[in-house]
């Protein structure tokens, strides 16, 4: 096992994850704070690595694309006091710093840890349910359905329709931006249903508009949590189902006599997938898989 303890946090490796606990030092970023303990997966890490520094060093944690959603929904966005994945290392813990970069490396190696790309997400996200506040409003979220409220800096035009409250299954997609500058950052949430493009956050009502104030990356968290629950990016598109009798036809050009054996095994190792899916009910498989055998 490795660990190192700095004032930022302390890490832990097991051999078949990291665990990362946030110090209480001031540099200590609010997010991180309020995340608390993260425990990361071997499987979910394309690297690591160690920056020394005249006065401090940085350890940092490289996860792979798409295995946590927190890093997902902030999209390198992230300013470092905020990053659960960077750890300030004082000058004289280089050592200790190095030799925890070596064994979670050799670990990564003896384990063959694909770098590339996650197709699901390999962290669970935050604990819900999770409330914060900033900006012009407060998202709450229960694990199922989002709640958004406002405050006295929300423009008429969208207070005036009071909370805003749907659920998971109705959204598309879900976005946290900071303030940059004096641009507004926001919290987004779009609905499934919607077909226009959406309206300033200053007038959506599906989004909390942030002032680039200390509590704002707290609604990435939020963020974060939400998309947890949505489908991964790299989840293929779902796929309507066809009526029972068209599923047992199989390709349109397959003949209707005579049919090629192993044809009628693929069109019924695909019935088993729909149905393992979801895709068809037990009763609709059963019809479909009778009238694929009648054919044989």
């Amino acid at each position: 096992m490795a660990e190192i303890i700095q004032k930022d946090g302390t890490w832990t490796f097991d051999g078949d994850a990291v665990h990362i606990v946030p110090g209480r030092d001031k540099s200590v970023g609010l997010l991180r704070q309020t995340l608390g303990a993260v425990t990361v997966p071997l499987q979910a890490l394309a690297g690591i690595s160690h920056e020394p520094g005249r006065k401090a060093g940085r350890l940092r944690l490289r996860l792979r694309d798409g295995a946590d959603p927190l890093l997902q929904v902030t999209a390198g966005r992230l300013a470092e006091a905020s990053d659960p994945y960077v750890l300030t290392v004082e000058s004289d813990r280089t050592g200790v710093a190095e030799y925890f970069v070596d064994e979670v490396r050799n670990a990564l190696l003896l384990d063959q840890v694909d770098a590339g790309p996650a197709g699901r997400y390999l962290l669970p996200g935050p604990a819900v349910p999770i409330t914060a506040g900033a900006g012009d409003g407060t998202a709450a979220f229960d694990g199922s359905r989002i709640t958004l409220t406002w405050n006295w800096k929300t423009e008429e035009a969208k207070s005036s329709g009071g909370p805003r409250s749907f659920g998971v299954e109705d959204l598309k997609a879900v976005e946290w931006f900071p303030a940059v500058g004096l641009e507004n950052g926001y919290l987004r949430f779009t609905l499934a249903n919607s077909t226009s493009s959406a309206p300033d956050p200053k007038y959506d009502p599906h989004a909390v508009e942030l002032f680039g104030f200390k509590k704002d990356p707290l609604m990435a968290l939020v963020a974060a949590a939400v998309l947890a629950r949505l489908p991964h990016p790299s989840a293929p598109a779902p796929v309507e189902a066809a009526p029972v009798h068209e599923l047992a036809k199989g390709p349109a050009s397959a003949p209707a006599a005579g049919e090629d054996h192993d044809a009628l095994l693929r069109r019924l190792r695909e019935l088993g997938e729909l149905h393992r899916s979801g895709v068809l009910t037990a009763d609709e498989f059963s019809a479909a898989k009778q009238a694929v055998l009648r054919r044989f």
